[in-house]
């Protein structure tokens, strides 16, 4: 038996890893019997996905899970470049030697895994780790916290991302070239290599067409 928040925790695990992908639908039948939950408990559980956006509800039709809305990517890529690029510079003038190595290591366990396909999960995992650690040096952990409540569509169109092929390399070569600007104090590249690595391929065709039976049409 499982409770609505272990069902609520997996569901989202699934969704954002792409295990479930968009335009599924998810019977409340068939999740009744996996879970072994009887169906009001389990209507909260969608009705919460639904508040999220990590499914759609139709009358008549069901539940399906949400396609990649890049609309709400666009934006969500906006908000983290004005945002980081304001803490990079912070960080110019107020990062330790102490934070330096730290954020090194986790660039470190990145590289080793950016040439194994398997361990994309594990790289899209310390890619959240690098980016919230910066917010958190610099002080700023709360509005960290803030754009992960919003996060649905953005972390899947990452994740689509990082399976192109020399993907993972090339966004650990942009940290990498990061934290060096950062320890070097070098503020004046610091607004395009953001614009850069959050903005990169957002209007690639090839990538639409690629994925388009993930992206809200």
């Amino acid at each position: 038996m499982y409770t609505k928040e272990e069902i609520l925790k997996q569901l989202k695990n699934d969704i954002l890893s792409l295990k479930i992908k968009p335009g599924v639908i998810l019977s409340e039948t068939v999740l009744a019997e996996q879970f072994q939950l009887s169906r009001t408990p389990l209507r909260d559980v969608l009705k919460q996905l639904s508040l999220e956006s990590y499914i759609d509800v139709y009358a008549k039709r069901g539940n399906f899970v949400s396609y990649i809305d890049l609309e709400s990517v666009e934006q969500m890529i906006y908000l983290r470049s004005a945002l980081e690029k304001e803490i990079m510079k912070d960080l110019c003038s107020q990062l330790s030697l102490k934070d330096i190595q730290e954020l090194k290591k986790i660039l470190d366990k990145q590289k080793a895994c950016a040439r194994d396909e398997e361990k994309i999960d594990l790289f899209l995992a310390l890619d959240d780790q690098f980016h919230s650690s910066m917010f958190r040096l610099a002080g700023r952990e709360f509005l960290w916290d803030l754009i992960q409540q919003s996060n649905v569509h953005y972390i899947r169109y990452r994740k689509l991302h990082m399976l192109e092929r020399g993907k993972l390399l090339q966004i650990w070569g942009e940290h990498q070239f990061m934290l060096e600007h950062i320890a070097n104090k070098n503020t004046e590249e610091i607004d395009a290599l953001v614009r850069h690595h959050l903005r990169d391929d957002m209007n690639s065709l090839e990538f639409l067409d690629r994925y388009s039976d993930y992206i809200k049409k």
